[in-house]
């Protein structure tokens, strides 16, 4: 699921001025203690830095994006660029620093050594990390309005611990007081002129062992940043265990919203009507009931929203042929470009008993036909719903809405093409 784009303040909505962005992204993950650069590691399926790209790439107010990468980093930053669509993204060869290589962005707007990307110079440029993949438009917003307005902004957060400074021999020295102090964040913004000013005048001391923008500004421009109260998802992925927190947030975010789709017949959809009247208090639901064996408009205007999970709810035989329709359908809309859609396949059963051969032709066929469509990042589950007067239906929905939220939430791609049963 996108993220909300949504506005704190009221303020926020003034027109926005002419803005870039610079996104450093050639740190090697030291602390994260692997052999993969913290930034290219895999979240769902992606890289990392495809989440921070795309974060910035959907908000139209800013019209180029500068990732800076390591040399030996560049092509595995094209190759990400061209896989998932991204727009309006050139990739520029890092310094040895951070700092440097925030310097070799800013350049690309400025300077006749860069003249094969020389883009057009931004009023505003803002500085994010390419690993803090949460951002949200109305931060960005902010800090890009009092950066206008005061030359340079950044966010900020409360501290969680106290900071305490040690004595050459290890022992306490002193501590500061945690409440006149704060953690400096991303995203932070700078007039143009100001922070390309500021990296000219750099020492190589503070090139090589700052990290600080915000200080570079007001050491060599006289300019006092504007701090903004920042939000919780600001936090940057440093650790392991924070690509798994990543992780849970972006499963979350796709598991707000679901689709179902229910065939004409009136079995079909009345179970269609159960199961949103059993799911809608777990989650948003959009119910239609459509034959798919038409190629309908209503089936690409279903897409043009931003929902990652699909039930298509038939009492056939066998509706294969319909569900390529969908598939097809999902695939032309783009929506499985950047993350994996959820389409879970319900059967309805009536008979007295299931047999074992059913089951087993139905189960072979949903596998073959899920390991086909995996490849157009579409994870199909099967479902069998099989109520008879012993078994009420509402009971049997029930249990199916259960799974269908299990299968939601967890997004396990080791149980994509297997059959359940409710």
């Amino acid at each position: 699921m996108e993220p909300a784009s949504g506005s704190r303040h009221a303020g926020s909505a003034a027109r926005p001025p002419a803005a870039a962005a610079v996104l450093p992204a050639g740190g090697s993950g030291e602390r994260l203690g692997s052999a993969t650069p913290k930034q290219f590691c895999a979240v769902h399926g992606r890289p990392l830095v495809s989440y921070a790209v795309r974060a910035i790439e959907r908000i139209s107010w800013i019209s180029d994006i500068i990732v800076v990468v390591s040399p030996e980093n560049i092509e595995t930053m094209k190759t990400i660029i061209q896989k998932y669509g991204h727009k309006r993204v050139t990739v520029v060869k890092g310094g040895i620093t951070r700092h440097r290589s925030i310097f070799n962005g800013l350049k690309v707007f400025a300077e006749n050594e860069f003249s094969k990307y020389l883009l057009q110079k931004p009023e505003v440029v803002v500085i994010h990390d390419a690993v803090r993949p949460f951002v949200e438009e109305d931060i960005l917003l902010e800090v890009v309005m009092a950066a206008k307005e005061h030359g340079a902004a950044g966010a900020i957060r409360s501290l969680v611990s106290t900071v305490i400074a040690s004595s050459a021999d290890g022992f306490l020295d002193h501590s500061l007081e945690r409440a006149r102090y704060r953690a400096s964040e991303m995203p932070q913004a700078f007039l143009f002129d100001i922070i390309y000013q500021a990296y000219q005048q750099c020492t190589d001391y503070d090139l090589d062992y700052g990290t600080e923008c915000l200080h570079l500004a007001l050491k060599y421009c006289k300019i006092k940043a504007k701090l903004i109260e920042g939000t919780a998802d600001l936090w940057k992925v440093t650790y392991k265990r924070d690509l798994y927190a990543a992780e849970s947030i972006i499963k979350d975010n796709l598991s707000q919203q679901i689709c179902v789709i229910t065939d004409v017949k009136e079995d079909a959809v009345q179970v269609g009507l159960l199961l949103h009247e059993s799911l809608k208090s777990q989650i948003k639901v959009e119910a239609i009931s459509i034959s798919l064996c038409k190629n309908d408009s209503h089936l690409q205007n279903m897409f043009s929203g931003r929902c990652y999970n699909f039930i298509y709810i038939h009492d056939k035989q066998s509706a294969f042929q319909e569900t390529q329709l969908l598939v097809d359908v999902l695939e032309k809309s783009n929506i499985t470009l950047l993350y994996p859609v959820i389409l879970i396949l319900v059967h309805l059963n009536s008979s007295e008993n299931i047999s074992f051969s059913f089951g087993m032709e139905k189960l072979t066929r949903i596998k073959k036909f899920a390991r086909e469509v995996k490849e157009k990042n579409i994870w199909v589950y099967g479902l069998l719903i099989h109520y008879k007067d012993h078994l009420p239906l509402q009971e049997a929905v029930n249990s199916a809405a259960a799974l269908i939220m299990a299968l939601i939430k967890d997004r396990n791609p080791e149980l994509i093409g297997q059959l359940l049963v409710a």
